[in-house]
């Protein structure tokens, strides 16, 4: 449309200067044009005529279009019909539907099979569903945590583990309430799934309670020991007295335990843990009869960073010591153990045990014994494990078992202690 209006305004233009250019040559006494020049003009003329007639048609044309244009820029724009709103989107799910559970806490079930061959033999039968573990766990609001750990075996349904965690507690305590598992060493605070051997070390079962171990029902308060040196943490528990060690006859009959950890690193890749613990109660032997407890646990983790999933080395240590008040002299029950574990695989683990223990009622008698562990990871699901055991319990022959667990779990199971 533009072209054709600046076109138009040219023609125009030559119309308007031409035409007066022509007529004062004529006027101005110049000599008679001959007649091809009069026939030429005449064919100009002509031409001129044409152009105007062409270009007034088109100039009508463009002036029709623009008032038309400026008719309908002016004219009300009509409302567009409505849109309807899309559907609502699907219900979340996976990780997006997180907040829909915020109600529910985070549960697991984690399976213990085990089966044992060989004779003269432990306590171990030959195939057992040996415990079933689930678990409840939550944050409870911005100032507690909860934890549920509830067990099924043969023969008992239990709760392993039952308390409330305080971690912003004035001065930096971090308190616990409700029934637990003393913090007394390393392997008396693990659950069964969490042990890197079948069975629990001869020190355990002599002197800590077996596989119930140190676990009662209390308070426990911890605080970091501030320090430009290592990690301290000291913990302090009063217990209601009533485990497979600890007996109260009367109401006033509680337990105690303190435990000192430090830790620090020795290098990107390595790192030491080194703990003292001591626990105090009465036994229930005799009405005033005690128990006291020592123990010392030491642990050094070995694990480049670059191979971390293919090399792991640990080589933990922990004795224990036992005193009965009601034995004559007070003689003292020792035990300890040593563990040593390679990863040599992404998903193979073996291990070499060896351990002693006194008996805690009769420091005479001595059970020894040595263990080689292999364990397979398929996944962080499961384990399959097998270990031959090797066991002279006191004056008895010794015992050649082989050992065998099978560990699966489903649901979110949260991490356990370091």
């Amino acid at each position: 449309m533009h072209e054709c209006f600046g076109r138009a305004l040219f023609v125009a233009l030559v119309i308007v200067v031409s035409g007066p250019m022509l007529r004062a040559q004529t006027s101005a006494g110049a000599r008679p044009p001959s007649p091809s020049s009069e026939d030429a003009v005449a064919r100009l003329e002509r031409e001129l005529a044409d152009l105007r007639r062409e270009y007034a048609d088109r100039l009508a044309a463009l002036e029709t279009q623009i008032q038309e244009l400026r008719a309908a820029a002016q004219a009300p724009v009509a409302p567009s019909p409505p849109v309807e709103p899309p559907p609502p989107p699907p219900p979340p799910t996976g990780a997006a539907a997180t907040s829909s559970k915020v109600f529910n806490p985070d549960i697991a079930a984690i399976g213990d099979f085990i089966g044992a061959m060989g004779r003269p033999g432990g306590p171990e039968p030959s195939l057992e569903m040996h415990e079933s573990e689930l678990s409840f766990q939550a944050v409870v609001d911005p100032y507690a945590r909860a934890d549920f750990f509830l067990t099924f075996g043969p023969d008992t349904v239990g709760v392993e583990e039952a308390f409330i965690t305080f971690p912003t507690l004035p001065g930096g305590l971090l308190m616990k309430v409700g029934k637990m598992r003393d913090a007394f060493g390393k392997v008396n605070g693990q659950h069964n799934h969490v042990l890197p051997f079948v069975d629990r070390p001869l020190v355990t079962q002599n002197l800590l309670g077996g596989e119930d171990g140190l676990a009662d029902a209390g308070i426990s308060v911890a605080r970091l020991v501030p320090n430009p040196w290592m990690f301290l943490e000291a913990t302090a528990q009063v217990y209601r007295g009533e485990s497979t060690v600890f007996k109260a006859p009367a109401r006033s009959d509680l337990a105690y335990l303190g435990h000192l950890r430090a830790y620090r690193d020795v290098s990107e890749s390595s790192n030491i843990d080194v703990g003292g613990s001591f626990a105090y109660g009465h036994n229930g032997a005799e009405p005033d009869s005690t128990t006291r407890l020592f123990g010392v646990d030491a642990t050094f983790r070995y694990r480049p960073l670059r191979r971390s999933i293919y090399t792991h080395v640990l080589l933990r240590g922990e004795a224990a010591w036992s005193q009965r008040s009601e034995l004559p002299g007070t003689p003292t029950a020792f035990g300890a153990y040593a563990y040593l574990e390679y990863q040599f695989a992404r998903r193979w683990f073996a291990g070499v045990r060896l351990d002693t223990a006194d008996h805690s009622t009769d420091p005479s008698q001595k059970d020894k014994g040595g263990s080689f562990i292999l364990t397979f990871w398929p996944s962080e699901f499961s384990q399959i494990r097998t270990q031959y055991r090797y066991t002279r319990y006191a004056e008895q022959p010794g015992a050649n078992e082989l050992l065998f667990q099978f560990l699966f779990a489903i649901g979110a199971h949260g991490a356990h202690a370091f």
